[in-house]
């Protein structure tokens, strides 16, 4: 039955499907390879495509590279062309093949047809095999010498490729020198082009180690090369012309008519059809002139005509790029485009890439005489079916109202946004009018009247929704029912996940406390205890502050929380300058687009903050520190933690608050603390109980409804650790990906210990004398990375510790996972208190 069915298959007829077709196309190649026959040269090109395409798929076929070396002597160019494509494509991967191609295409490399000799010399240098340099060096002597324009442009870049492969054979040639001549000499532009880019290639990699290279690399931006150049851009295609004026860039002309004499030279380029080119012409008059103001304002006159039109033009992906460069001119001068605003109105038919960023072209021209159409276009686009360009367009208008332009009327179409319904609008307008309010007070009372009508039960959107919180508490004296709108948002603490909500919502609460106490009192109460027992650290901490600076004087608390404020004058800028002016220095290039210098997104060290991942692939076994860690740039320092004045014994006394490593307020020794000091403001204090500062502290409690504690909470039993704790590497990452983090805190290491981790290995040991483990280590300076393990002395339970150490902040990441997590809060302190002593004798 196996032949039957092996008979009935249908292989297909462009291509073989297995190894007997393949030995048919060897067979048939090898009786084509001597023949001599009329019409042998067709039947050689359906061998070669069901080859070529047999390749392509996959298939491999290098058993037929003889054959097809061998049937490649032919004058039949477009054979020549597929064998030099099979050629190339297995040489790389095995080198011993492409020795049986040397000779033919050495052979082809004196073809009399050019086109075979360019073709030729081109996959030879395409083989890239080190062993066969030596073959590479005649070649491309004789190409760069030929008198054919193609064969030359061929062997310039096979030059580059030389170099790539061997370095020190291609200088010991002295095919640099021959370069140059050719582009001071050659009579084809393609060919001076050629040479241009391989020589800045070359010298530049060798200026680092070659004094000479150096000097090469400076003479090509010297005046004799620059103006020969541009006495012949006209000449030269596209790319070759990019390729100049990138060179021109980097030239100092001597004085200001030469530089005239350059930007005349290359006036007519800016009519140029090709966007490159234009642009490529706008950066160099735009470098040239930055030392001479005047002429630089007028450069902007004259190249906003020619970029206004290639938006216009083109596919949008090309309209973008020209809007990205003209973004970034106009806002460095935008007073020179503000007549010309309506080429940034958004067409209906434009990607939404492209109306975001002519949106924020609108809002940069916006001045007094344009501020009125600008926002009545905006406006307009507020109803955009497209959500994202609608939020844009809000937020545009709010940025130009707080340029102090026609404020009058912006605040009033705000308002009309906030009656909108749409939950969308009304989440953005919300924002901006809480940006004005800060901006301008004094409209205040026509905002609150608008604002105080919206439901909080109808803001979902987290920055909405503490936008409206913070205008509840600042105008609460103003807006009848804030009080009980804040209490009611109280009420409903656990059932909002945003802490930036519950922030706001802390500060609004003390703030309406100070201007409306009776009302506000039970909310406060509700919210600090809440805050106290939340697990976010920021909302903790904040609320732990009011608590305490409640406690110590509520005069001092008001005046910290509720001061007199001022109106905001300047909003700050995402962008430094510094950032900016480096992105105008690489105009015309993916930075423009990017909006970011190239450094942020070509080096490794400048791709976000530097994160750890969960895996100890990275990590060395046995606390050896790996030296392929990459170290951080910086990590960022956190000061969560200078909020609280009291010892650690408090902050880790008692059961953790989902998850949070600090206790319940009240302790009867830190108030002791604050025995001498303490004065209850009239409006929430007895004032009989002043001079007793734990029943002052009692008071508060009680008066804030947290409930009086009946005795201080027990001490937690101390926990006690296998001193030859045993956990392989193995169980410690399936552990580590398995078990949720039990705790995670920040924690300060003191100097003596930061100084001791110059040796990281006495952390180790020091650790290990506490009955904590490493099972892994690595990291540079500033940041290493530890993971330890404990285990309980009397029960097998572990307790696994991700520490990451940043010695130029001197603080501790500390992230631990439990088989108990009972015990972790127990663990953590017994952790700290291993590591605060390090470094300590």
């Amino acid at each position: 039955m196996a032949p039957a069915a092996q008979s009935q298959r249908s292989p297909s007829p462009s291509q073989p499907s297995g190894k007997s077709e393949v030995s048919d196309l060897k067979l048939q190649l090898r009786q084509l390879a001597g023949s001599r026959a009329p019409g042998v040269d067709d039947s050689k090109r359906e061998l070669f495509k069901k080859v070529i395409s047999s390749m392509t798929i996959g298939i491999d076929v290098s058993s037929l590279f003889g054959e097809m070396v061998m049937c490649s002597a032919t004058s039949d160019i477009v054979l020549k062309k597929m064998c030099y494509l099979y050629v190339g494509n297995y040489a790389k991967v095995n080198p011993d093949l492409a020795l049986l191609t040397i000779n033919f295409l050495q052979r082809d490399c004196h073809d009399e047809d050019p086109m075979i000799r360019g073709l030729a010399l081109r996959s030879l240098c395409m083989l890239r095999v080190a062993n066969l340099v030596e073959y590479l060096v005649g070649p491309l002597g004789s190409g760069l010498k030929d008198s054919n324009s193609y064969v030359r442009m061929v062997a310039v870049i096979g030059v580059l490729k030389l170099y790539h492969i061997s370095a020190s054979t291609c200088i010991d040639a002295d095919f640099p020198s021959i370069l140059k001549h050719l582009m001071l000499n050659d009579s084809d532009t393609q060919v001076v082009a050629n040479c241009l880019s391989a020589l800045q290639e070359i010298w530049s990699a060798e200026a680092s180690t070659s004094e000479e290279a150096s000097r090469e690399r400076e003479a090509l931006i010297s005046k004799p090369v620059i103006y020969y150049l541009l006495n012949r851009i006209k000449e030269f295609n596209e790319w070759a012309q990019c390729l100049v004026l990138e060179l021109i860039t980097k030239y100092v002309p001597s004085d200001s008519s030469e530089i005239f004499d350059i930007m005349n030279l290359l006036e007519d380029r800016l009519q140029h059809a090709n966007g490159a080119v234009v642009l490529a012409t706008i950066k160099v008059f735009l470098q040239l002139t930055l030392s001479m103001t005047d002429v630089h304002q007028q450069v902007y006159e004259r190249i906003k005509a020619p970029l206004l039109t290639l938006v216009s033009s083109g596919s949008p992906e090309q309209s973008y790029a020209v809007l990205s460069h003209l973004h970034l001119l106009v806002m460095r001068a935008p007073y020179i485009f503000s007549s010309d605003y309506k080429h940034f109105y958004c067409l209906y038919n434009e990607p939404s890439y492209v109306k975001r960023l002519k949106l924020e072209m609108l809002t940069a021209v916006a001045n007094e005489s344009n501020t009125y159409e600008i926002v009545t276009e905006l406006c307009e686009y507020a109803a955009n079916v497209d959500i994202p360009i609608a939020r844009e367009s809000i937020r545009a208008v709010g940025k130009i109202a707080l340029q102090q332009y026609d404020v009058n009327a912006i605040v009033d179409r705000l308002l009309q946004f906030l009656e909108m319904e749409k939950d969308y609008v009304t989440a953005e307008a919300l924002v901006l009018v809480k940006d004005l309010l800060r901006k301008y007070p004094q409209w205040s009372h026509d905002c609150i009247a608008v604002v105080g009508n919206i439901s909080s039960k109808n803001v979902q959107e987290p920055k909405a929704k503490a936008a409206l919180i913070w205008m509840l508490g600042e105008y609460s004296q103003d807006m009848q029912d804030a009080p009980y709108i804040l209490e009611s948002l109280v009420e409903n603490w656990d059932e909002e996940y945003s802490a930036e909500v519950r922030l706001h919502l802390l500060t609004a609460v003390m703030k309406c406390f100070f201007k409306r106490p009776p009302e506000t009192q039970n909310a406060l109460g509700a919210s600090l205890a809440a805050g106290i027992a939340d697990f976010h650290q920021d909302v903790h901490d904040r609320a732990l502050f009011y608590y305490r600076i409640l406690q110590y004087n509520v005069s001092v608390a008001e005046r910290v929380v509720n001061p007199p404020k001022q109106a905001v004058s300047v909003f700050a800028d995402t962008q430094s300058s510094e950032i900016k002016d480096r992105i105008f220095d690489e105009f015309n290039s993916l930075s423009v687009v990017y909006q970011k210098p190239s450094y942020m997104f070509t080096d490794k060290e400048h791709r976000g903050p530097f994160e750890f991942s969960d895996e100890l692939g990275n990590l060395s076994i046995g606390g050896e520190v790996a030296d392929n860690v990459v170290s951080a740039q910086r990590v960022e320092a956190n000061d969560k933690d200078l909020l609280l004045t009291t010892s650690e014994k408090e902050e880790t006394r008692g059961s953790s608050h989902n998850g949070s490593a600090y206790a319940a307020p009240y302790d009867s020794s830190s108030t002791s603390v604050f025995a001498s000091q303490i004065q209850i403001g009239s409006a929430i204090s007895n004032p009989t109980a002043a001079g007793h500062a734990p029943q002052a502290s009692l008071a508060i409690d009680d008066l804030l409804g947290l409930g009086l504690p009946a005795e201080p909470a027990p001490p937690s039993p101390k926990l006690k650790l296998n001193t030859k704790a045993v956990l392989d590497a193995s169980t410690f990452q399936q552990k580590w990906r398995q078990l949720p983090v039990a705790l995670s805190q920040e924690y300060s290491v003191s100097p003596q210990g930061v100084a001791a981790l110059t040796a990281p290995q006495a952390l180790l040991g020091h650790m290990q004398s506490h009955s904590i483990h490493c099972i892994a280590s690595g990291g540079q300076s500033p940041n290493f990375k530890f993971f330890f393990f404990a285990q309980k002395a009397e029960e097998s339970s572990n307790y696994l510790v991700e520490c990451i150490i940043n010695t130029s902040s001197a603080k501790a990441q500390i992230k631990i996972k439990a088989d108990d997590q009972s015990t972790s809060q127990a663990f953590l302190t017994l952790f700290q208190s291993a590591l605060s002593k390090f470094g300590i004798p």
